[in-house]
Protein backbone atom coordinates (compact mmCIF):
# COMPACT_ATOMS: atom_id res chain seq x y z
CA UNK A 1 0.00 0.00 0.00
CA UNK A 2 1.84 2.87 -1.42
CA UNK A 3 0.30 6.22 1.12
CA UNK A 4 0.75 8.35 -1.98
CA UNK A 5 -2.25 6.48 -3.47
CA UNK A 6 -4.37 6.50 -0.63
CA UNK A 7 -7.77 8.15 -0.58
CA UNK A 8 -10.01 8.75 2.51
CA UNK A 9 -13.88 8.12 1.76
CA UNK A 10 -15.95 9.85 4.54
CA UNK A 11 -19.85 9.47 5.53
CA UNK A 12 -21.38 10.85 8.16
CA UNK A 13 -25.05 10.41 9.86
CA UNK A 14 -26.01 12.75 12.15
CA UNK A 15 -28.99 13.39 14.35
CA UNK A 16 -32.01 14.33 12.42
CA UNK A 17 -35.79 14.28 13.22
CA UNK A 18 -38.40 14.52 10.90
CA UNK A 19 -39.44 17.95 11.08
CA UNK A 20 -38.06 21.07 13.08
CA UNK A 21 -35.54 19.61 15.67
CA UNK A 22 -36.70 19.99 19.51
CA UNK A 23 -35.79 22.97 21.21
CA UNK A 24 -32.65 23.21 21.72
CA UNK A 25 -31.05 20.37 19.74
CA UNK A 26 -29.13 20.55 16.79
CA UNK A 27 -27.65 18.02 14.02
CA UNK A 28 -24.86 15.90 15.18
CA UNK A 29 -22.29 13.34 13.93
CA UNK A 30 -23.38 10.46 15.52
CA UNK A 31 -21.36 7.81 12.98
CA UNK A 32 -18.64 8.16 10.96
CA UNK A 33 -17.82 5.76 8.44
CA UNK A 34 -14.41 5.58 6.23
CA UNK A 35 -13.15 3.60 3.72
CA UNK A 36 -10.08 3.76 2.66
CA UNK A 37 -9.00 3.42 -1.21
CA UNK A 38 -5.72 2.45 -2.79
CA UNK A 39 -6.61 4.41 -6.07
CA UNK A 40 -3.03 2.75 -7.70
CA UNK A 41 -4.24 -0.80 -6.95
CA UNK A 42 -7.85 0.18 -7.69
CA UNK A 43 -8.84 -1.34 -4.00
CA UNK A 44 -10.91 -0.61 -0.74
CA UNK A 45 -8.59 -1.72 1.38
CA UNK A 46 -9.87 -0.64 4.85
CA UNK A 47 -13.09 0.05 6.35
CA UNK A 48 -13.78 2.14 9.88
CA UNK A 49 -16.53 2.80 12.01
CA UNK A 50 -16.31 5.64 15.03
CA UNK A 51 -19.88 6.03 16.87
CA UNK A 52 -19.96 9.44 17.84
CA UNK A 53 -21.98 10.62 21.33
CA UNK A 54 -24.28 13.57 20.82
CA UNK A 55 -23.80 16.16 23.18
CA UNK A 56 -26.78 18.75 22.81
CA UNK A 57 -29.09 16.18 21.19
CA UNK A 58 -30.52 12.69 21.49
CA UNK A 59 -31.51 9.99 18.25
CA UNK A 60 -35.12 10.32 17.09
CA UNK A 61 -36.75 7.67 16.31
CA UNK A 62 -37.37 8.81 12.95
CA UNK A 63 -33.46 8.80 12.99
CA UNK A 64 -33.46 5.39 14.19
CA UNK A 65 -35.46 4.21 11.82
CA UNK A 66 -33.30 5.71 9.06
CA UNK A 67 -29.98 4.78 10.50
CA UNK A 68 -30.35 1.92 12.12
CA UNK A 69 -28.68 3.88 14.94
CA UNK A 70 -30.25 4.07 18.41
CA UNK A 71 -29.50 6.00 21.49
CA UNK A 72 -28.18 3.13 23.63
CA UNK A 73 -25.83 2.55 20.89
CA UNK A 74 -24.17 5.98 20.18
CA UNK A 75 -24.29 6.78 23.98
CA UNK A 76 -21.29 3.95 23.95
CA UNK A 77 -19.13 6.43 21.51
CA UNK A 78 -16.68 8.51 21.85
CA UNK A 79 -17.34 12.48 22.18
CA UNK A 80 -16.93 14.81 18.96
CA UNK A 81 -13.20 15.48 19.75
CA UNK A 82 -12.33 12.52 20.81
CA UNK A 83 -13.61 11.06 17.08
CA UNK A 84 -11.36 14.45 15.14
CA UNK A 85 -8.48 12.93 17.02
CA UNK A 86 -9.04 9.71 16.33
CA UNK A 87 -9.67 10.45 12.41
CA UNK A 88 -6.56 12.51 12.10
CA UNK A 89 -3.96 10.16 14.83
CA UNK A 90 -5.10 6.63 13.14
CA UNK A 91 -6.20 7.50 9.67
CA UNK A 92 -4.00 10.59 8.26
CA UNK A 93 -7.24 12.42 8.03
CA UNK A 94 -5.39 15.24 7.53
CA UNK A 95 -2.28 14.51 5.25
CA UNK A 96 -4.77 12.11 2.94
CA UNK A 97 -7.09 13.78 0.61
CA UNK A 98 -10.73 12.40 0.90
CA UNK A 99 -13.87 12.35 -0.50
CA UNK A 100 -17.85 12.12 0.12
CA UNK A 101 -20.98 12.04 -1.47
CA UNK A 102 -21.80 15.81 -1.42
CA UNK A 103 -20.51 18.52 0.47
CA UNK A 104 -23.13 17.42 3.56
CA UNK A 105 -20.38 15.58 4.94
CA UNK A 106 -17.52 18.76 4.83
CA UNK A 107 -20.34 21.14 6.11
CA UNK A 108 -21.14 18.91 8.58
CA UNK A 109 -17.86 18.73 9.72
CA UNK A 110 -16.93 22.60 9.83
CA UNK A 111 -20.21 23.60 11.64
CA UNK A 112 -19.65 20.84 14.22
CA UNK A 113 -15.84 21.60 15.12
CA UNK A 114 -16.94 25.79 14.73
CA UNK A 115 -19.36 24.98 17.30
CA UNK A 116 -17.30 23.04 20.17
CA UNK A 117 -14.21 24.56 19.02
CA UNK A 118 -13.09 21.10 17.89
CA UNK A 119 -9.74 21.26 15.37
CA UNK A 120 -11.05 20.64 11.83
CA UNK A 121 -9.30 17.03 11.01
CA UNK A 122 -9.22 16.56 7.39
CA UNK A 123 -6.86 18.55 5.07
CA UNK A 124 -7.91 20.43 2.11
CA UNK A 125 -7.81 18.20 -0.47
CA UNK A 126 -11.64 17.01 -0.51
CA UNK A 127 -13.79 15.73 -3.54
CA UNK A 128 -17.28 15.62 -3.77
CA UNK A 129 -17.68 12.46 -5.23
CA UNK A 130 -21.25 13.35 -6.79
CA UNK A 131 -20.30 16.18 -8.84
CA UNK A 132 -17.48 13.94 -10.56
CA UNK A 133 -20.08 11.23 -10.64
CA UNK A 134 -22.40 13.38 -12.56
CA UNK A 135 -20.12 15.18 -14.74
CA UNK A 136 -18.55 11.26 -15.63
CA UNK A 137 -21.96 10.20 -16.49
CA UNK A 138 -23.18 13.21 -18.38
CA UNK A 139 -26.10 13.63 -15.97
CA UNK A 140 -28.25 16.86 -15.63
CA UNK A 141 -28.81 16.18 -12.00
CA UNK A 142 -26.76 14.59 -9.25
CA UNK A 143 -28.20 11.13 -7.95
CA UNK A 144 -28.39 10.45 -4.65
CA UNK A 145 -25.95 7.24 -4.31
CA UNK A 146 -28.53 4.49 -4.48
CA UNK A 147 -29.40 5.73 -7.82
CA UNK A 148 -25.72 6.28 -9.00
CA UNK A 149 -25.00 2.43 -7.83
CA UNK A 150 -27.64 1.45 -10.21
CA UNK A 151 -26.45 4.01 -13.02
CA UNK A 152 -22.98 2.23 -12.69
CA UNK A 153 -24.39 -1.06 -12.42
CA UNK A 154 -23.10 -1.74 -8.95
CA UNK A 155 -24.81 -3.59 -5.76
CA UNK A 156 -25.82 -1.17 -2.96
CA UNK A 157 -23.67 -3.30 -0.15
CA UNK A 158 -25.35 -3.35 3.67
CA UNK A 159 -27.57 -0.96 5.07
CA UNK A 160 -28.23 2.57 3.47
CA UNK A 161 -28.09 5.52 5.75
CA UNK A 162 -25.65 3.63 7.63
CA UNK A 163 -22.23 5.63 7.97
CA UNK A 164 -20.25 2.47 7.44
CA UNK A 165 -21.51 0.83 4.74
CA UNK A 166 -22.15 4.05 2.57
CA UNK A 167 -18.48 4.76 2.70
CA UNK A 168 -18.01 1.68 1.57
CA UNK A 169 -20.68 2.01 -1.36
CA UNK A 170 -19.31 5.42 -2.20
CA UNK A 171 -15.69 4.11 -2.20
CA UNK A 172 -16.84 1.88 -4.52
CA UNK A 173 -18.20 4.29 -6.96
CA UNK A 174 -14.81 6.48 -6.72
CA UNK A 175 -12.88 3.33 -7.99
CA UNK A 176 -16.01 2.85 -11.06
CA UNK A 177 -14.81 6.87 -11.84
CA UNK A 178 -11.14 5.82 -11.44
CA UNK A 179 -11.60 3.30 -13.89
CA UNK A 180 -13.15 5.25 -16.30
CA UNK A 181 -10.39 7.96 -16.30
CA UNK A 182 -12.40 10.20 -14.33
CA UNK A 183 -11.36 10.36 -10.99
CA UNK A 184 -9.15 13.63 -10.63
CA UNK A 185 -5.59 12.98 -9.88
Amino acid sequence: MNPAHLLNVVDVEATCWEGQPPPGAVSEIIEIGLTVVDLHTRERVARHRILVRPARSEVSAFCTELTGLCGAEVDTGVGFAEACRTLAADHGAGARPWASWGDYDRHQFTRQCAATGTAYPFGHRHTNAKAVFTDSHGLRKRPGMAQALRIAGLPLEGRHHSGEDDAWNIAALVLSLADRGDWPA
